[in-house]
């Protein structure tokens, strides 16, 4: 419940303490959908968030006191991060909240709060799942932030409406992106490597040539959120229907724009739709 107000010599009633101690065994619940800025009326209760894609929760000053403090859980399947607005929020562990994950908001004073996360198992951190079946293109929005450095993007059995598709990532909000990147491939069937090569082209970073039957790719993105070029390495394999026409590929490679971004997306190429699979993007923990 929420915190209440007594006055001097009122008289309490057993339906008020029962109430006051009943926020010790069943917290007040403010269930939040959009992405939401704290009132007053937070204090003591336990804000849980509830949303597939992306949120934030914004800190501002004064609202609370010190020695003030609520909790945050996640339960949607977007990862939701603590902002601060006008009130400053620190943190020895990440701001970013993955699904079920939770923690507590402490201030310090009016316009200081410390957020302490509830322990996490360290390593890569779930961020974001798409099912792309029926869409040309996808796009992961705020999936980068200062919370990490590197990214994996893991795409899992997903198929294409048509063979031979190339399959391009490119990082959003990086105006005049030019994208460099090569590697090699084979064919199952094959006993030679070959090698490719693109430079400064705009179409973004090449994981792979799609089969309409299982492709299945592992790529590394570093720094995109950061002031700097992105890197990129990537595996990628397709099954074809015969040996001569399935191929595994080992690519390498960088965007020379030095933006910040937060979003990324995944297109085939020539308007060719993705049919099924899924692709999810995880976030690799600094320390």
């Amino acid at each position: 419940m929420a915190i209440q107000t007594f006055t001097a010599a009122q008289v309490l009633t057993a339906a008020q303490m029962n109430a006051l101690q009943a926020n010790d065994y069943n917290q007040t619940v403010s269930a939040k959908v959009a992405s939401y800025t704290l009132v007053a009326a937070d204090k003591g209760t336990r804000i849980t968030m509830s949303n597939a894609a992306a949120t934030t929760i914004t800190v501002n000053t004064s609202l609370f006191a010190a020695g003030d403090s609520l909790r945050i859980q996640n339960i949607g399947a977007g990862i939701c991060t603590v902002t601060a607005g006008t009130a400053t929020v620190t943190s020895s562990g990440p701001l970013t909240i993955p699904q079920w994950g939770g923690g507590q908001l402490f201030f310090t004073s009016a316009s200081a709060s410390v957020w302490f996360p509830d322990a996490q198992t360290t390593g890569l951190t779930f961020i974001a799942s798409v099912t792309p079946a029926g869409a040309a293109s996808i796009t992961f929005t705020n999936c980068f932030s200062a919370t990490y450095n590197s990214y994996l993007m893991v795409g899992n059995a997903w198929t294409s409406a048509g063979a031979g598709a190339d399959c391009y990532l490119t990082i959003s909000g990086s105006t005049g992106s030019t994208y460099n990147w090569g590697g090699f491939y084979t064919n199952y069937s094959a006993t030679t490597l070959n090698g490719y090569r693109a430079a400064a082209t705009n179409l973004g970073f090449n994981m792979g040539l799609a089969s309409t039957l299982t492709n299945g790719f592992t790529t590394w993105i570093r720094n995109p959120f950061a002031a700097a070029e992105t890197t990129f390495s990537s595996q990628f394999a397709a099954q074809g229907s015969t040996a001569a026409n399935g191929y595994t590929m080992i690519s390498n490679g960088y965007d020379s724009n030095t933006s910040s971004s937060a979003s990324c997306t995944i297109a085939l190429s020539g308007g060719t739709t993705f049919t099924g699979g899924t692709i999810k993007i995880y976030g690799l923990a600094n320390s």
